[in-house]
């Protein structure tokens, strides 16, 4: 005797997909999360450039403002909002279940990652078509921002995976939303790096905020080529990042 639909774990590919979709419409149906994804950086961009609140030096304010913009979309994206939801996601144990079952737990790793860049194409696409219609006219090639931007997206991802698989909820909560208040102000997206002390500014730049922002606005508004500077540092994070959490991620 047959019996059809045959038992069994449905295919690999299959089960990415479907998780995928899931993490995304769960997601979206978080106020929360779309307000720190969607609606600050819009908002950011749209009242800094029509209110002169800090000097922009030898850029036009648009022109400052976007790839600075853009870095914190990824940011948000990549880390505040996949460390938080992660976090409770684990201290509710729903990690602890997906991982007992059939999907393999790189599965649910990749498919949180996709997700990710999911709401960071559509970030851009509001940033960007905001910034068009304020005025800005960007300059390089998109293949270096793309380039940087999925540089960044791995170095976000693995220090909000770290912080999710090794802290409490309520700690990664606290610790991720202060970290990006801090990298907001400090970290080159609305202030200019030049307006700190040189030692500051220094060690500023080699944050992964710093190192999109700067190199997204040499990019962006200098026309300049693939910043293998900025890529190294984002990298390193990236390195750094992913092996710690891969090494001390709890799933419960």
């Amino acid at each position: 005797m047959t019996f059809s639909p045959a038992p069994g774990a449905a295919p690999v590919g299959r089960m990415l997909l479907a998780q995928s979709v899931f993490e995304t419409r769960l997601l979206l149906r978080n106020g929360e999360q779309l307000l720190l994804t969607a609606v600050i950086p819009v908002v950011l961009l749209w009242l800094l450039t029509a209110a002169p609140v800090f000097d922009t030096g030898r850029y036009e304010r648009v022109e400052f403002l976007v790839p600075g913009i853009l870095a914190l979309c990824v940011m948000s994206t990549a880390f505040t909002s996949l460390a938080i939801a992660t976090g409770y996601e684990r201290r509710y144990g729903a990690l602890k279940r997906l991982a007992a079952s059939p999907i393999p737990r790189w599965t649910l790793l990749l498919a949180k990652a996709l997700t990710v860049l999911v709401v960071e194409a559509v970030q851009v696409a509001l940033v960007c078509g905001l910034g068009l219609a304020l005025g800005w006219e960007p300059s390089g090639s998109p293949l270096s921002v793309a380039a940087l931007l999925l540089a960044g997206t791995l170095a976000f991802a693995g220090l909000g995976l770290l912080m999710a698989g090794t802290l409490r909820a309520e700690a990664t909560l606290a610790a991720a939303n202060l970290l990006y208040l801090l990298l907001l102000v400090l970290g080159g997206v609305v202030i200019p790096l030049d307006g700190f002390p040189d030692g500051l500014r220094s060690v500023l730049g080699l944050t992964p905020t710093g190192a999109l922002a700067s190199s997204l606005r040499s990019v962006l508004a200098d026309g300049d080529g693939l910043p293998f500077g900025a890529v190294a540092v984002l990298t390193a994070w990236a390195v750094a990042g992913l092996a710690a959490a891969a090494r001390w991620f709890r799933w419960e």
